[in-house]
């Protein structure tokens, strides 16, 4: 990892926690706002600690997107929670005798950057 991306890294951390300090829920209940905080300190351990030994630049670039992603969207809509993809069950699929093949390839593709990592540490 270069110096350049090792401080984006570290920068994206700090910023992360600098949200958490001051979050507050859209409910305005202490015990939501502190729920909250929790879970976004939580998911920014385990996702960074997750992908420390990166060494791929491609894999961490698509990290980084993901982390800018996550937290623009959770700041624009106060819910630090990724927000679901909604899909039919074969809603993607073309044609129904390829359709149970095709189905787990066109559901990665058409999954959002801020969701990527969230299915594997859940």
């Amino acid at each position: 990892m270069t110096a350049v991306t090792c401080q984006e890294v570290l920068g994206l951390y700090r910023r992360i926690f600098r949200i958490a300090n001051k979050w507050q829920s859209l409910s305005g209940q202490m015990e939501d706002t502190l729920k909250e905080k929790q879970y976004i300190v939580d998911e920014a351990r385990t996702l960074f600690q997750k992908n420390k030994d990166l060494t791929d630049s491609e894999l961490i670039k698509q990290c980084i997107e993901e982390c800018k992603a996550r937290i623009e969207i959770g700041l624009h809509y106060r819910i630090p929670y990724p927000r679901p993809i909604h899909l039919p069950p074969m809603g993607l699929s073309l044609q129904q005798d390829r359709a149970l093949r095709n189905q787990a390839k066109l559901r990665k593709h058409s999954k959002p950057i801020y969701l990527k990592s969230y299915d594997e540490i859940s």
